[in-house]
């Protein structure tokens, strides 16, 4: 199966819609509401873990089974009930309306897969293999979350200070200097003990000489 990666943004204004109520519908509300999505879910009736995150976060539930017609309105559906023919009908009204679908676990009812994600911060990495071993994904995800800590979130965050920074003072070709130095500098350490701001300084003093040109 052809992919084409991308990250879907604002979904603050969009609808996303998950049909089914059990643990793997909550995993699906869980991930869209990380991103921000306004979530509505339709089941007859909610797992615990589904109806404890709805008490906690803010999403509409119909308490009642599917019907044809409640993908109005939607831009982003997942289906996972354990009805393969509501999660067909799902489908057919998604097709229909030209919107994002996923049928969990049924490849052949998706227009998108949705990655093994970790997240640090800004720093997002999303793992998939088209499909084809969905336990592979979740193998290299728990690796990675490994490789790449929570010190991760606070490392992307300066970068993103300095890179407004470097855009404005350097040129292209002296910024690719500035970028080797600083990820070969002592900046991530200093992060990783604890010390934001000597990490912070270090990481300053470095783009300052380059402005300076004493690079």
């Amino acid at each position: 199966m052809r992919t084409y990666p991308l990250f879907l943004v604002h979904l603050e204004q969009a609808r996303c819609v998950v049909v089914g109520g059990g643990r793997v519908a909550a995993r699906k509300v869980r991930a869209l509401r990380k991103a921000g999505a306004r979530v509505t879910i339709i089941a007859p009736q909610l797992s615990d873990p589904l109806r404890e995150l709805t008490a906690a976060a803010d999403v509409e539930v119909l308490e009642r089974a599917y019907r044809h017609g409640d993908l109005e309105g939607a831009f982003l559906v997942i289906a996972a009930t354990d009805d393969p023919a509501i999660n067909e009908r799902v489908w057919e009204e998604a097709q229909g309306r030209g919107l994002l679908v996923n049928v969990v676990d049924d490849p052949d009812h998706c227009n998108f897969i949705a990655p093994s994600v970790v997240r640090r911060g800004p720093l997002t990495l999303a793992i998939s293999t088209s499909g084809e071993c969905p336990a592979l994904s979740r193998r290299i995800r728990k690796q990675l979350e490994s490789e790449f800590g929570p010190v991760y979130g606070d490392y992307v965050a300066l970068l993103g200070e300095l890179r407004h920074d470097a855009v404005d003072a350097l040129p292209l070709a002296e910024r690719r200097v500035f970028w080797q130095e600083i990820f070969e500098s002592d900046v991530l350490s200093l992060l990783a003990s604890g010390d934001r701001e000597a990490a912070r300084r270090l990481a300053r003093a470095i783009l300052q000489r380059h402005v300076s040109g004493g690079a």
